[in-house]
């Protein structure tokens, strides 16, 4: 039998190329050997992969994976009543606690009391693994535990490429600058009232009647995307208005669905509805270019923008 590989001894130039060789699933379950070579990819993290992790809520599973998504690892967070280990069972340092872990086929089972400390924990864990962007989608079986978890990492300054939430969870998160794409559903309580203290990078709304025209003409997204909306011809005869003057300096598309928008006579930057398809708009300055688009759709009006610097 062959002796063990001292690879902690190997110089740190060399060390940090196989840190850099390594999958997505090799570099994690080595990083659960201990303590101390955990230590040490941490301190190699600025070579490593930059990863996606989804956090399944529902399904008590974090997906890691590459942007292309060809290697993928997937961690399983389980209950810890004992009756589930075996001899393959193992105990391995995560988030300065040792847990028992189980490898299987397409990643690894960790045993945890209670749920939200084990996501929070083993996040912790990979942040110091990888370069990484938090997907999460909160439907409405997610708890309040869960969503506090989340709220902590938002506390952690973390990247997040998508965020998928009900509108009534908006006030909880504070720095949707952060966020690269959100995605809110669902209907509001009438007497809910957002408020949106930053903006990510775009914004889909499913069931968007509550987003008024105030709030679009302060949106600074680059894609702005409403569906099922209470915006009609005059909403975007403004809008266009705003834009050529100078508004939404980001904007690189907006998609706006409406029954409220319809060839009824009133005028959109002085033509009717039809023929704004195709027109191509000029900003103030003609230093931008703006293409519209339109479609029906089981009785709603879609109307898209795409927005070209010239």
């Amino acid at each position: 039998m062959s002796s063990p590989f001292p690879l902690l001894r190997l110089p740190g130039v060399i060390l940090c190329e196989v840190f850099k060789s390594l999958s997505i699933g090799e570099k994690i379950q080595l990083s659960l050997c201990s303590t101390k070579i955990s230590t040490q990819i941490n301190n190699a993290q600025f070579y490593s992969h930059n990863v996606i992790v989804n956090q399944d809520f529902l399904s008590h599973k974090i997906r890691i994976h590459s942007e292309n998504n060809k290697d993928v690892f997937e961690i399983f967070i389980c209950p810890d009543i004992g009756k589930n280990h075996n001899s393959n069972t193992q105990r391995c340092p995560i988030a300065c606690c040792t847990v028992p872990v189980i490898f299987i086929p397409t990643g690894i089972k960790i045993f945890w009391k209670i749920y939200s400390e084990g996501f929070l924990s083993v996040i912790q864990h990979l942040l110091k693994v990888f370069q990484c962007k938090i997907s999460i989608n909160i439907n409405c079986y997610c708890s309040n535990l869960f969503q506090q978890t989340i709220s902590k990492l938002f506390d952690l300054q973390l990247e997040f490429r998508t965020l998928t939430i009900k509108i009534q969870h908006l006030t909880i998160y504070n720095n949707l600058g952060r966020v690269e794409d959100l995605r809110i559903f669902s209907l509001p309580d009438p007497e809910f009232i957002p408020v949106f203290t930053s903006w990510p990078q775009k914004i889909t709304i499913m069931n968007s009647a509550w987003f008024t025209l105030e709030y679009l003409l302060t949106c600074t997204c680059t894609r702005i995307f409403l569906e099922d909306s209470l915006l009609g011809n005059e909403d975007l005869d403004e809008i266009l208005k705003n834009w050529k003057a100078g508004g939404f300096p980001n904007l690189e598309y907006l998609y706006i669905e409406s029954q409220r928008i319809s060839d009824n006579g009133s005028t959109i930057l002085g033509v009717n509805l039809l023929k704004l398809r195709g027109k191509h708009i000029k900003n103030n300055d003609r230093s931008k270019k703006l293409v519209t688009k339109l479609s029906t759709k089981f009785g709603f009006e879609r109307i898209e923008m795409s927005v070209t610097v010239v």
